[in-house]
């Protein structure tokens, strides 16, 4: 079957996705408006037939209309949601991932790969200041880690109690996982920054202490760089009600994990400690590529019993004392998902990774002094990670919603507003270390 023989068209394929490789490594695209369904259906035409395309045909429509009918993670000039820069090492190597065949679910299966991922993992809880017996696996992204770790909150400490604390701010996989779980939130307010805070959580616990609810509370979720503003939640306070309450303390710091690299930011986690599970996700400010979530739990050993699966034909691959990853998230099947975040830490070192996250918060900082000096534009919060919210006064969310279409469609930065307190303003995402403060000032004069 020629399907699977390496054959003069197979040889020829791979010269071709090498190629193609190559010039998008070097060459990002630029921004390019998304072609409609109907026109996309015209370029594709019928793809899939009983005897093929021919695989230099079904290259030239991926070349051609695919991979061009999309708003690339990784450009400089990506300053919405919270975009992706992964490194060359990272890029190319994920590559060599995918041709790798592995199966990173067991031991038995990949064991080189697993041992390298967990030291990348094992970098991850030194940053947070977990203890040397902390561990966990790599997930898809921050909705899978969360739903895992709170499933094991649910299982390994709940008993009958079915309410997490989260606060008004939190990210929207925090309110899907509970739907999932069968759990309910009690939501606590936030500060004037969004932040969850000790204080607030202890008014929040014994309001619900008159009316008897507080009992049904097992967990709270707090936020490490929240995605609309880059806030870190009072992680020092809220560990502290999280232990006198005997509380299940999650920390979901998918995007701004990061930033513990960062020696000038290392001060603002303080408290992220005392987690008893944590997520970060490397493939938004860590450089790796998608999709890769780290999630950590300081006791490994609570959650085996809740994700693992028994079965006659898994039994058998089981290894005495060594490391399933999944035993410790909701999946079975798994890639090596946390291969090319390790090649990419092992081929530059994690000085270069600390240096690359300060760039960006300098670059920040800097931008956040031109919103200052520009007399159109004021800044809402002081940055406290790489996202900036500003406003320009007497716009409506028409104009904001024109402005963001301009920047786009002229090539000049993929930029969305937001909304803050019930009003639509700018925001801009600062995460590769190539977005330079000339760009952020095109986009700020394109305000005037």
């Amino acid at each position: 079957m020629r399907m699977f023989d390496f054959d003069d068209e197979a040889a020829e394929l791979a010269e071709m996705c090498f190629s193609w490789i190559r010039g998008r490594v070097d060459n990002p695209p630029p921004f390019v408006a998304p072609p409609t369904p109907t026109e996309l259906a015209m370029h594709l035409g019928r793809t899939i037939t009983p005897h093929g395309l021919g695989s230099t045909e079904a290259m030239h429509l991926f070349a051609r209309h695919i991979a061009t009918s999309a708003i690339v993670l990784d450009s400089p000039r990506h300053g919405a949601l919270v975009p992706g820069a992964p490194t060359i090492a990272a890029t190319l190597f994920d590559a060599c991932v995918g041709a790798s065949a592995l199966v990173a679910e067991a031991w038995l299966e990949a064991s080189g790969a697993i041992a390298a991922e967990n030291q990348a993992l094992r970098w991850l809880s030194d940053l947070a200041g977990l203890p040397p017996d902390a561990g966990g696996c790599f997930v898809s992204g921050g909705t899978a880690g969360n739903l895992s770790a709170l499933c094991t909150a649910r299982d390994a400490h709940a008993m009958e109690r079915r309410t997490v604390a989260v606060g008004a701010d939190a990210h929207a996989s925090i309110a899907k996982a509970l739907r999932v779980l069968g759990l309910h939130a009690l939501i606590v307010p936030s500060d004037e920054r969004g932040r969850l805070t000790g204080a607030a959580l202890s008014d929040a616990l014994l309001a619900a202490d008159d009316d008897g609810r507080s009992v049904d509370v097992f967990a709270v979720v707090a936020t490490a760089g929240a995605t609309n503003a880059g806030s870190i939640d009072d992680l020092a306070g809220v560990a502290e009600i999280s232990h006198e309450r005997d509380l299940w303390f999650h920390v979901d710091a998918a995007y701004g994990g990061a930033a513990l690299c960062a020696p000038s930011a290392r001060d603002r986690f303080t408290g992220i400690e005392a987690v008893d599970s944590l997520i970060i996700d490397p493939h938004k400010w860590l450089f790796a590529p998608l999709d890769c979530c780290g999630l950590l739990y300081r006791e490994p050993a609570r959650a085996l019993p809740v994700h693992q699966q028994s079965a006659s034909y898994l039994d058998a691959m089981r290894v005495e004392g060594e490391w399933d990853p999944a035993d410790y998230a909701l999946h079975l099947t798994r890639r090596a998902r946390g291969l090319p975040f390790w090649f990419s830490l092992a081929t530059y070192g994690t000085d270069a990774y600390a240096e690359a996250v300060e760039a960006v918060l300098a670059t920040t900082r800097t931008a956040a002094r031109h919103i200052d000096a520009a007399p159109h534009v004021e800044l809402i919060l002081e940055p406290e990670l790489g996202v900036l919210l500003f406003r320009r006064p007497g716009w409506s969310e028409g104009d904001y919603l024109a402005w963001s279409r301009a920047l786009f469609s002229d090539g000049t930065a993929f930029v969305l507003p937001t909304r803050w307190h019930g009003e639509t303003v700018g925001r801009f995402v600062f995460l590769h270390p190539k977005t330079t403060i000339e760009l952020f000032d095109e986009v700020l004069a394109a305000m005037a």
